[in-house]
């Protein structure tokens, strides 16, 4: 990636380029002004694409097993107040039955 290479804020392509005073994306076509992105962080997507941030509450798409338990948590089962977190599982909740764990973000759709 050279000087003048940043990457897309929308799709995260490390192809963006400058053209004229904006940056363009050949992957996606976003584009932006590169003195007005700022770093915003963690960014966390559910199974339907949609940001999630601290606080929201989700509902499980598909019956995930459990380590050292005889059920699985259902699908439809809704999580309330999720935490955000670096890492394969990305989401650090509290589940009623189960207790405290970490889920997927692409097995849970925003309630």
């Amino acid at each position: 990636m050279t000087e003048e290479n940043k990457p897309c804020p929308q799709c995260k392509s490390p192809y963006g380029y400058l053209s004229g005073s904006l940056m363009m994306c050949p992957e996606c076509g976003h584009e932006w002004d590169p003195n007005e992105v700022e770093e915003t962080g963690l960014v966390v997507k559910d199974a339907n694409g949609n940001i999630l941030k601290d606080g929201d509450s989700v509902v499980v798409v598909k019956n995930l097993p459990v380590k050292g338990s005889p059920q699985p948590v259902k699908a439809g089962t809704k999580v309330k107040n999720i935490k955000l977190v670096e890492g394969d599982h990305n989401i650090d909740c509290k589940i009623d039955g189960f207790g405290s764990m970490a889920l997927k973000s692409e097995f849970v759709k925003k309630a």
